[in-house]
Formats: structure tokens, C-alpha cells, sequence
């Protein structure tokens, strides 16, 4: 079947069921984790996952079926930020007043979350070594917190519908998902054996524990006012993950600028997911803007000045990152010429990019902000752009995935 190609290491085929250095079908059945096990350099593992599952490539085999069942294996923990993603979008184009949009990409979004969630049961069942080893991976357990991000992005477009119950047992399920995940990943990580160090694994993809906790913040504060028992309540889960989301955004922060100064960072590991740590700012402008709206419980009355002064700074802070970000881009695809191409993880820069456009339009509306408010309608279009361009993109990676002939690797 040929020579393997010349950007993965040799001991991809080296240690594939059928050995002598070749694509071969044994390969294409055996699971990422059952391959990782079988090879010894930790470099050469990360390697692995960033051509195999980071970017989409698999080992592609003849049946349809086999090649259905690898891509279910190696589903990326992230790909929920299709669902962010889709679910920002809509609720950008209602508040730029297209209606007809915002509810066609709210059904889009509440489609593709129930095919993801089905998929994520699946690997579940059927391939939970591969799940397992996600959850302890330092460079993909955070992205299991798209999930929670993703259900909440939902919940806060619906509450706009009247979908209060709903709306209640999406942020149940949320909350208990991101407090079972918070205290899981960390320690599985922590726990992982290693030859190289964990700090090595930290990137971009971390910072959405940080929008995992602001979607709480945002979700409970949009509900509060739709509900007549159980405010109080509600106040104190949205200070209480907006607060816990301050002191993550921080902590992750440090971690990703230590592991950045302490290990020569290459241009392939400058992936999408950095964007985040813009849309981390985004969110949390949202999540704190809400919160000073909110009836004035005792946590909000507590809290509302400071909440409202940080809103703004972390807007500022959002809003000097995007250029930096830009610049990373150019540096990576430009300069160093590692081609754009469709990956899951790209759609950790649209949602950070409508995210961006909706906590801007919302601030410049609570406090009466003109030109932040202008920026941030002019944002929401440029990102819808964006969301247009991956998601056609994502479709022809998945028809060329699921439906070409061939038995060549991808």
C-alpha cells in the first residue's frame, strides 16, 4: 500500500500489526491507544496524535465501515466547539436582528450536539481505551469541557425562546459535568505515567475549562430573570463559576507562558486552540455583564462593583490578544509554511471569534459604549464568515473521509 508518509515518524509503522515499515491494513484497524502503547518515544506519540487525530488524518482503510468505526475511535474531545461555535453564531445573528438565520443555526447547533453526543456514547461503549487515554492525554483531556460549554451555548439561546425547563436541565447537567470533569481531568493528568513532563502537554486547549466555567455563569445569570423560585440560587452559581473561571483563567495562563519559555515551541504546535485564551475574555465579559444585571441578591450586591470593573478589563485584555494571535497565524502558515488545512480544533478560533463579537455588542449595550458596541456587530458578520468557511470545509473532510474509494491514507 506504499510508504507511510514522510511527516508521521517511522514507528507508526514500525509497531503496526503487520510491521516492515508500510501502510498496512492491521494498522488501519488497531485503536490510537492500542498504537500509542506500542510506541516507546513520548515525542513521537505527540507526533502521532497531532497527524492522526489532532488534524483529522487517520489510517484509511478499505471498508467504509473500518474507516466509520476509526473515525468514531478517535473522535476528537473537542469537537463540541463545532456545537460553541454554531450556538454563538446564533445567538450573534439575534442580536444583529436575522431572525431566520438565528433560528436555522440554532437547529443546526442542537443537530450536530445530539449526533456528537451519540458518538461520544459510542466511544464510550465501544472504545473506551481510547476515551480513557483522552482523559489522561495533557494535550486533549481539556477539550472534554466542550461539552460543557457547548450545552450551556444552547441553554442560552433557548431561554430567549421560553424554554425554561429545558433551559433548567441543560444547566443541571452542565454544572454536574463540569464539577465531575474539573476534579477527573486534572488528577488523570497529574497521574499519567510519562517519560516527559506534563508541563511539556499544556497548550491552548486548557483555557476551556476556563469557558466551561463562564458558560455556567452566563447560562444562570440569563435564566435568573425568566424564573420566579430559586434566584437566589441561581445568583450564587453564577458568581460562584465566574469567580472560579477568574482564578482558572490565571492559573492556566501561567501554566501555558511557563510552558512556552521553558520548551522551544514548534510552528505545528501553535494549533487553533490558542484562540481560546481570547475567547476565555470574551465569555467572561459576558458571564460578569449578566451578573450585574441580575436581581440584586446578597452575592450579587457583594460582588457587582468588582464584577462590572473586571468585565471591562477583560474585555481590553480580549480585544490585545487578537492581534497577537494574528501574528502567531502569520508566523505559523506564513513563514513556516505548516499548511491550513481542516482540523476539529479549528473551531476553537470561530467560537472565540463570535464569542468576541456578542460579549462587545452586549458590554457597549450595559454601559452605554458606543464604538464597543459598533466593533462588536461589525465582529459578529467577520466571524460568521468564518463559521461559514470551516464548516464547508469540515463537510468536505467528512464526504472525502466517509465516501472515497480508494485505500490510501489520507
Amino acid at each position: 500500500m506504499g510508504a507511510p508518509r514522510a511527516s508521521l515518524p517511522t514507528e507508526v509503522a514500525t509497531h503496526s500489526r503487520g510491521g516492515g515499515g508500510a501502510w498496512t491494513e492491521p494498522l488501519a484497524g488497531t485503536s490510537r491507544a492500542q498504537i500509542l502503547r506500542n510506541v516507546s518515544s513520548a515525542a513521537a506519540s505527540r507526533e502521532i496524535l497531532h497527524h492522526v487525530t489532532a488534524t483529522g488524518t487517520s489510517f484509511v482503510t478499505s471498508s467504509r465501515a473500518q474507516r466509520i468505526r476509526a473515525g468514531v475511535s478517535g473522535l476528537h474531545p473537542g469537537y463540541f466547539a463545532l456545537v460553541m461555535a454554531t450556538g454563538i453564531m446564533s445567538i450573534g445573528t439575534s442580536t444583529a436582528g436575522v431572525g431566520w438565520l438565528s433560528l436555522s443555526l440554532l437547529w443546526l447547533a442542537v443537530i450536530c450536539y445530539l449526533v456528537l453526543v451519540l458518538l461520544l456514547a459510542c466511544r464510550l461503549i465501544a472504545f473506551r481505551d481510547d476515551l480513557v487515554n483522552d482523559l489522561s492525554d495533557p494535550a486533549r483531556a481539556f477539550g472534554f469541557f466542550t461539552f460543557v460549554a457547548a450545552t450551556n451555548v444552547i441553554g442560552a439561546r433557548l431561554v430567549g425562546d421560553g424554554h425554561r425547563e429545558v433551559v433548567v436541565g441543560l444547566l443541571a447537567v452542565s454544572s454536574l459535568a463540569w464539577l465531575f470533569l474539573g476534579y477527573l481531568i486534572p488528577a488523570m493528568v497529574a497521574h499519567r505515567p510519562r517519560t516527559d513532563p506534563a508541563l511539556r502537554g499544556v497548550n491552548g486547549s486548557w483555557f476551556i475549562w476556563v469557558v466551561a466555567s463562564q458558560s455556567i455563569a452566563v447560562l444562570a445569570a440569563t435564566l435568573e430573570p425568566q424564573v420566579e423560585v430559586g434566584r437566589r440560587e441561581l445568583a450564587l452559581v453564577a458568581v460562584f463559576s465566574w469567580s472560579v473561571g477568574l482564578f482558572l483563567y490565571g492559573t492556566v495562563g501561567v501554566l501555558v507562558v511557563v510552558r512556552l519559555l521553558l520548551f522551544k515551541i514548534q510552528p505545528a504546535e501553535v494549533t487553533p486552540p490558542y484562540w481560546v485564551a481570547m475567547g476565555a475574555t470574551a465569555i467572561s465579559v459576558v458571564a460578569g455583564s449578566k451578573i450585574v444585571e441580575m436581581a440584586k441578591a446578597p452575592m450579587v450586591t457583594a460582588t457587582s462593583a468588582l464584577i462590572a470593573g473586571l468585565a471591562v478589563l477583560f474585555w481590553a485584555f480580549g480585544t490585545w490578544l487578537i492581534p497577537a494571535l494574528l501574528a502567531v497565524g502569520y508566523w505559523r502558515h506564513i513563514r513556516h509554511r505548516v499548511p491550513l488545512v481542516y482540523e476539529p480544533s479549528m473551531w476553537s478560533i470561530v467560537f472565540p471569534l463570535g464569542m468576541y463579537g456578542v460579549g462587545s455588542a452586549y458590554l457597549g449595550e450595559v454601559d452605554d459604549l458606543p464604538i464597543v458596541n459598533a466593533i462588536g456587530h461589525a465582529e459578529i458578520w467577520v466571524a460568521l464568515a468564518v463559521w461559514a468557511i470551516v464548516f464547508g470545509a469540515m463537510l468536505n473532510h467528512l464526504a472525502r473521509a466517509v465516501f472515497r474509494a480508494d485505500a490510501s491514507p489520507r
